[in-house]
Formats: C-alpha cells, structure tokens, sequence
C-alpha cells in the first residue's frame, strides 16, 4: 500500500451487554483515559453540544516518549448504533459501531488514517513521513485490540463512574 493511499483497519468483539448501554460508555469520551492506551484523558470543549454530531472535544495522549493533545469534531452519534470522530478535522477518523449478537453486542472500533493525515506528515516531518505513518500505524493497530477489551472488561462488569453516575 502507498503511503498516500487512504489506511483503514478495524476489529470487534462481543459484549455481553446492550447496545444502549455500551454506546453511552464510548460516547462519553471523558471516559476514554479508562481504556485507551494512548489517550489518557479527554474533555469536551462545548458541554452544551458534548456528545452530538459537530461537537468539538480535546485528547490529552500520552506515550513514554512524547505527549501531545489533539482537537477532534463528533462525525457520527446515533446513540446504540455509532459513534465516531474525526481528529484535527481531517487527519484521522475514529470510531465505534454496535449491532447486536445474540444476548449481547458486537462492538467494532475502527480507524481510518486519511489523505489529510497523510499531508500533514509528509509536510511536518518530510522524508521521515514514511517511517513516522508507519510508527502511528503500528500504534494504532496495537491499542484497538487492547481498548475493546478493556471497554469489555468495563461494560461486562457494569463499572459506572465513581460516584455513582452510570
């Protein structure tokens, strides 16, 4: 694959739980520092809006090497079935699908690296864009199996938010 060819992967689990309910967990991203890898806190920019298609909200990231925060708008928000996000407009977009199976729900997280990412790599780091889509790659392929099972984990164990909020 190119470089400059659009980069698409997702995986699902099953979570024995509705989709209602899983879709509340993932779409409140100051939730997301409980299961991300990589992000270990966001926060909604708009609380009147939070949560609804054009909605703007800030990820703080974090990795032993660097730490960075990220704007990105709600895409998606239809509550039981999707919701998604695209980061700094349209570098990266990512998110949560939910269908049910059986007694439970599949949730799938998906991650699409888009032709505006691309751009902003090859301007920022030049000849290094290759190797750096590359790094950003790897890490997000590594953390969506780790961040299914955690919001597994989560949802299956009916984990509410301290101080009693669901």
């Amino acid at each position: 694959m190119s470089q400059t060819e659009i980069r698409h992967h997702q995986e699902s689990v099953t979570i024995q739980a509705s989709a209602e309910s899983i879709y509340d967990l993932v779409s409140d991203i100051t939730r997301t520092g409980e299961w991300s890898p990589v992000c270990t806190r966001c926060w909604w920019e708009d609380d009147i809006n939070a949560g609804q298609v054009g909605a703007w909200f800030t990820g703080r990231n974090e990795l032993p090497h660097r730490t960075w925060e990220t704007r990105s708008q709600v895409v998606a928000a239809e509550p039981g079935r999707e919701f998604a996000w695209v980061v700094g407009g349209d570098r990266v977009r990512w998110g949560y699908t939910l269908a049910p199976a059986g007694t439970g729900t599949t949730l799938t997280e998906s991650w699409d690296f888009l032709p505006g990412g691309i751009a902003m790599f090859e301007e920022k780091f030049g000849e290094d864009a290759p190797a750096q889509i590359i790094d950003r790659t790897r890490q997000a392929l590594d953390g969506i199996p780790t961040t299914l099972a955690a919001i597994k984990r989560i949802a299956e164990s009916g984990a509410s938010r301290e101080g009693g909020l669901s």
